[in-house]
């Protein structure tokens, strides 16, 4: 029997709900992941006791104010997994009619969980299966997970499914003409500004001194994206987000960054955040909100979020064009690339 292919795109998970019960049930399984705070020994046990004792006693609650602030008919991140899905499916169907493969959404952490994704698909006769991790570049903290969890489904099984990963995007000419095209669009629309910001998720300076090659990456992609905007160094800014804890993260922050600008004669900024696929509470609260009063209040008079890339066509060219330089063999694009020519 013909086995079945199945493309899954697959991000990092949100909880079910804005109240404190579902934020906290998501935390602790994303919090307690020793990919996302890395430790051992007692260094774990400290982090897990702080965890539960504290954390999870305090933060829920704020975290599920923020959700609210932000949730329509369902949380951002899942609602926009689900029309990429729906977007990249039809697109597959137009380029490969007849033996398209089938598009399904999964989360590493929170519904739809990735494990029982991939169980719900082998159930169903799939055994060709590629992932797509929705994060451009690749950390231990966030594309791993997946790999993690790839291994433990596979270790149950006597007959192991045929599962691909593409590992990272951050280089891939359709990503960053897609990105490229964002700011085009954006400043035809609203004009220049006088800083491009590129704010990227921030991880712990000691996991990149252990090697996680994720802030490399991050400055290759602004470094691309910078030359296909024509735009030069001072003019382009790459800073990192999100910092959690007392210990240095990646340099320099976002935060920061915006409320020295002004200081500086700088005025008027656009930011975009070229690590998320997806508008979240990173971006819509964080970035979109609250870095936005701080620059205003800093004596900034104009600051403009860039969407992400959310369903826009040209990221979904791209999603096509992985699936089709990843899995060409199982869905016929050696073929039609061969016809192409």
């Amino acid at each position: 029997m013909q086995q079945k292919t199945a493309i899954i795109l697959a991000n990092l998970g949100t909880p079910d709900a804005p109240e404190a019960g579902a934020v906290r049930r998501y935390l602790k399984q994303f919090l307690s992941d020793p990919r996302v705070v890395e430790g051992k020994g007692p260094r774990r046990w400290l982090w897990l006791a702080v965890l539960n004792l504290i954390i999870l006693n305090l933060r829920p609650r704020r975290v599920a104010r923020l959700y609210a602030s932000i949730w329509e008919d369902d949380s951002p991140m899942r609602r926009i997994l689900n029309s990429q899905v729906t977007a990249l499916q039809l697109r597959l169907q137009q380029r490969f009619p007849g033996h398209s493969p089938d598009v399904f959404a999964a989360m590493t952490y929170g519904s739809p969980a990735l494990e029982a994704r991939l169980q719900a698909l082998a159930d169903t006769g799939y055994g060709r299966i590629l992932v797509i991790p929705l994060y451009p570049q690749y950390s231990a903290t966030t594309t791993a997970p997946i790999y993690d969890q790839i291994a433990r489904f596979q270790q149950g099984r006597r007959e192991v499914l045929d599962i691909r990963v593409v590992k990272q995007f951050y280089d891939h000419p359709a990503y960053i003409e897609a990105l490229a095209q964002s700011v085009r669009e954006h400043r035809k629309a609203q004009g220049d500004a006088e800083r491009l910001i590129l704010s990227y998720h921030g991880i712990p300076q000691e996991y990149v001194d252990r090697g996680d090659p994720y802030g490399a990456q991050c400055l290759d992609t602004s470094e691309r994206l910078r030359e296909a905007l024509g735009l030069n160094a001072q003019q382009c800014l790459t800073t990192f987000q999100s910092r959690f804890g007392p210990k240095a993260w990646l340099q320099p922050y976002t935060d920061k960054t915006l409320e020295s600008l002004p200081g500086q004669g700088i005025k008027r900024v656009d930011i975009i955040s070229p690590a998320f696929t997806a508008d979240c509470l990173e971006t819509l609260e964080e970035i979109a909100v609250e870095n936005r009063d701080a620059f205003l209040k800093a004596g900034g008079e104009e600051y403009r979020y860039i969407a992400a890339l959310n369903d826009a066509p040209a990221f979904i060219e791209l999603l096509a064009k992985l699936v089709a330089e990843q899995a060409g063999d199982w869905v016929g694009a050696k073929e039609e690339m061969r016809n192409a020519g």
